[in-house]
């Protein structure tokens, strides 16, 4: 059996704002023998762009350098501008275990892409989630407190030296946030409204460092293409934290501002029980399970 490991990198670029950079990103992810890409999604308002792939631990250790070299020589972060928080060029790269791989197997190559990050690139980098040498480290949140700008003073403070590299930022690529963790899912939802502070006031009732959701990070953030409010979320544990529980605590929130959801995303892939598990949900399922009777399932082999 083939030993697979997904990486899901995040850059701060876009192609609708940079498309020569972002297809620079494109060529060298496909570029590495052994890796494959499955999707890849870009932004303009995050001015943001999430690559998904999936490969051996060693051609996905090798693409995920690469990338990050690629990012390091084209993204000057001086110069970034976008409504997604971000700390570097390569923003955050996450190894996550996919078949016949342990969790422990994707934190030890996080940390060796980290370490060879920093000594052929210059460029530091916090140890993340499963990877973190600190208990406040687990939260991306956390390490990218402060963002590009406030990074400088922050890698300062006695508790946030990085893990990799001198108490600096890389002075165009920034600082990046490495780990391994288990599947998350990037998902957003748009409200009819052009109010960003409702989608704030949403955001902070349902995350949870505010006491919402214990597996859900959410921020407001504004579409100025379509003139909308969006809720953007993180989904760290789609089975402890639904998508269906999260969706439908945003449409009672709306609903008290007199706001309706006029639609909802997924960025990148998603894991297929996450939305079986909303199939279940709303179809009111009884004794269902899926691997016995998704027909998918039988076809692959996962009976």
């Amino acid at each position: 059996m083939a030993r697979l490991v997904e990486c899901i990198p995040n850059f701060s670029v876009s192609r609708e704002q940079d498309p020569a950079v972002f297809q620079q990103l494109v060529d060298t992810a496909n570029s590495v023998p052994g890796c494959t890409v499955l999707d890849v999604q870009s932004d303009g308002d995050h001015n943001r762009c999430v690559f998904t792939m999936v490969g051996s631990p060693e051609s996905i250790g090798e693409v995920a350098f690469q990338l990050a070299k690629t990012a390091t020589a084209a993204i000057d972060m001086t110069k970034h501008k976008g409504q997604h928080p971000r700390m570097g060029a390569t923003d955050v790269v996450p190894f996550v275990p996919t078949m016949d791989v342990t969790l422990e197997e994707c934190i030890a190559l996080s940390k060796q892409v980290a370490q060879r990050i920093w000594e052929e690139l210059q460029v530091p980098s916090f140890l993340y989630e499963d990877s973190a040498t600190r208990p406040e480290r687990r939260n991306l949140a956390a390490c990218r407190k402060g963002q590009f700008e406030g990074m400088p003073e922050k890698l300062l403070q006695p508790d946030w030296a990085p893990d990799y590299g001198e108490r600096k930022i890389h002075p165009t690529a920034g600082i990046i946030a490495i780990g391994a963790r288990m599947p998350l899912i990037a998902y957003n939802i748009n409200l009819d409204t052009s109010d960003l502070e409702i989608a704030n006031q949403i955001a902070r009732a349902i995350r949870a460092s505010s006491g919402g959701f214990q597996y859900c990070k959410a921020i407001g953030v504004m579409l100025t293409d379509r003139n909308i409010a969006q809720v953007s979320m993180n989904m760290v544990n789609y089975e402890g934290t639904p998508i269906y529980y999260v969706f439908e605590m945003v449409r009672a929130l709306a609903d008290r501002y007199g706001v309706r959801i006029i639609g909802s995303e997924l960025v990148g892939l998603t894991p297929a029980k996450a939305l079986l598990d909303c199939a279940e949900y709303y179809l009111k399922l009884e004794n269902f399970d899926c691997r016995k009777q998704v027909m998918e399932y039988h076809l692959i082999g996962m009976e």
